[in-house]
Order: structure tokens, then sequence, then C-alpha cells
């Protein structure tokens, strides 16, 4: 016998994968220059120069078993305090390293955190559009998903729609600013009407009401702010991965940060370490904390993106496309020709242009489009959306 959701989710592949692997496999036909492959938001920059001496340095200068032995299941010390010190130097956020749990990534401390809050009947609610894998996560966690219906055609939040959906059985509100798909950064006020809505509602109900904060692309932004959430809200709780900012997503390294402030802080961060042992955890791996310890202060350089974000949003709107102004992240998120993002994309298959339709992202009728590509393939692949247009 087969448990038949896991089979449900190992059978039908991500949409976004699918499309990658139809582009790998029309490349080896027509050439990799002819294909515009704006499926997969895999960094398109370079890691710091920093990233990679020191890992030379750890491996040529630390005994191999350190290197490579298990550290705590919580994650090394001395990495843990980097973090907190980084932090605290930028956000004067007051944290220390006892309120960081080292993870393989995002993904399993969204996991972990989701489980954490799975108490029976437990609802979450996502923001649309939203990152499509959130919905497995938190389904097989035990929670409820409920999805606020998208604040067109800005993407910041609909805080009626929020409040509408809210219930005494809502755990947590999943945020992700700067925003997979839409490439848009929730205002500071924004953040500040959202928290005083969920204080206002858990005061009412009689439990707190988390923010868990996705952050992998909190360093991704041009010229504006990214509030860190923390300092707005006190129940929240962050998931950071380091593979946007340090262009490191196939590394999985990551922390999840809960506040000493938070509501019953100790026992969700408990909660969250158990969550992850069922899981299978053991321990983030050993040298990439030991790398992460030493280059908390690094930032991407964000020119190559910059420019790819402003002439792909610029020339797309001067074909008459209609897309948020992404202002971080990689991502445009585009209103579909005709209001079938699905249709668009078999006629842009045609072309080998390849966009992702936003049906899984909670927002039908509109497309993702990753720039973290070359600037040559942006610029060729212009003439191709206005051929679209016609």
């Amino acid at each position: 016998m087969i448990n038949q959701t896991a089979y449900a989710l190992g059978a039908n592949r991500s949409c976004i994968r699918d499309l990658f692997e139809y582009g790998r496999a029309r490349a080896a036909v027509v050439g990799e220059e002819n294909v515009f492959d704006f499926t997969l938001g895999n960094p398109s920059i370079p890691s710091p120069a920093e990233v990679n001496e020191t890992i030379c340095r750890i491996l040529k200068d630390t005994d191999s078993l350190l290197v490579h032995g298990y550290t705590t299941a919580v994650g090394d010390w001395e990495t843990r305090q980097a973090i907190a010190a980084d932090l605290n130097s930028r956000y004067g956020a007051n944290t220390g390293a006892e309120d960081f749990f080292l993870g393989s990534g995002a993904a399993p401390e969204l996991v972990a955190v989701f489980r954490a809050l799975a108490v029976e009947g437990g609802e979450i609610l996502a923001i649309a559009p939203y990152f499509p894998e959130y919905k497995p996560f938190a389904e097989n966690a035990g929670l409820i998903f409920k999805v606020v219906p998208p604040d067109v055609p800005n993407f910041q939040i609909s805080l009626p729609a929020v409040e509408a959906m809210l219930t005494e059985r809502t755990q947590a509100v999943i945020l992700n600013s700067p925003n997979n798909p839409s490439g848009v950064v929730y205002t500071r006020q924004t953040l500040e009407q959202l928290s005083a809505l969920l204080e206002r509602k858990a005061a009412q109900y009689g439990h707190p009401i988390y923010i868990i904060s996705d952050e992998p692309y909190r360093e991704l932004a041009y010229g504006v702010e990214v509030p860190f959430l923390p300092l707005i809200y006190r129940d929240t709780v962050v998931c950071y991965s380091y593979s946007k900012s340090l262009s490191l997503p196939g590394e999985r390294i990551g922390y999840v940060y809960v506040p000493k402030e938070a509501a019953d802080s100790r026992a969700l961060y408990a909660a969250i370490a158990g969550a992850a042992r069922a899981c299978g955890h053991v321990c983030a791996p050993s040298l990439w904390q030991k790398v992460i310890a030493r280059c908390t202060h690094l930032r991407p350089d964000l020119a190559s993106y910059d420019r790819n974000r402003r002439t792909l949003y610029e020339g797309l709107t001067k074909l008459g496309y209609e897309t948020a102004k992404p202002d971080g992240a990689f991502y445009l998120f585009v209103k579909a020709p005709g209001g079938d993002a699905n249709a668009f994309l078999e006629k842009a298959k045609q072309k080998d242009l390849l966009v992702v339709p936003g049906d899984g992202f909670g927002c039908p009728g509109y497309f993702r489009l990753c720039y973290c590509v070359s600037y040559d393939k942006i610029v060729r692949s212009l003439p191709v959306f206005g051929e679209l247009m016609g």
C-alpha cells in the first residue's frame, strides 16, 4: 500500500520544474541561446568571492573532523552568535544566539514552524500571490490552508480581506516580502496596519496569531525599505535562507529566528526543534555553518539584477503589458493579455518563450517571469513579447 497523498505530490510535478525541463529539452534542439526561459528562480550572479575564499581557508586550516562532524541539532553556537550580531547591528534586534535554529534552507524551516503550530483545527492564512509550496507544507503539517485574495493591481495586502478570513482557529499568517512571484515589497504602512489588525484579533480570540515571515529575498531590494518584521509585530517568526542573498541555493543553509519577545517563545522554539527532529533533521550542514559564521556581513551585488529588472519592466510596459512594479527579489508578475495565462503560455511556447502561469500562486490570469537570466536574453526576448501582444 502507498500513501496516496504522497503519491499525488510525487507524481504531479511542479509546473515550474516541468517547464524548466521542457526548456532544457528545447535547448538541446534549437540551441540554448534560442530558448527564452524565465521559469526558474536560480540566482545568476556569482557568490561573493569571500565565500569561496572562506571555504578554502576553513578546509585548509581546520581539523577535518571539526569541519565535517556533527554540530548540535540547533546549530553551532559561533554561527548563531554571528547571525545575532549581524541582526543587532543592522536593525537593533536585541537578540542572541539562543533565539536561532539553523536549518537546511527555508523550506524545511517552514515545515518545522508549520508543524510546531499545527494544533487540531488550526488554520494558516497565505496572501495571494504566494509561493506554491506553502500549501503542501501546511496541509501535510495538519493545518487548514486558507488563501487571502490578491490586492490587485499593486499586490500589497487587502486588510479587509484578511480580517474577513481570520477566525479563532487562525494560528498564523505567512508573509513573503520581497514577494515571490510579484517582486513587490510590502510597505511599512501595510505591515503596521496588518500588525494592528492581528493584535486586535489575537486579543479578541485570547491566543497569539503569529506572522511567519519567509525571507529568502530580504537582501534583494532596489532602493526601497524592507522592514524588519519582528520590530513591527512582536509575534513574528522569521525563516531565512542564504540561497538568494549569497547565491547558494544548492547548499541549503538558513535559520529560524524566534524572538524572545514573541508569545510563548521558548515553548515555540522547542516545538520547532521537535518538529524538525520528527522530520529527520540532525543538524544543518557543518561546513556551511562555519562559512556563514564568517560571512554574515556580506551582501549581494545587485547591479546586474537591477539592470535586468529595469529593462524588462520598462520594455514590457511600453509594449502594453500590465505588471506591478517589482521593487525586490528577481520576479515580475504580469497580467496575461486576454486574461488567460495558460493560453498565453501555450502561445509563448510556440516561440520558445517560457513563463509560469499564476494559477499555482493563487492568482490566475497572471504569469511570473524570473529575470535572473542574462541581460542579452532579456533584450532579445522583448521583440518576442511584442509579437505575443498581437
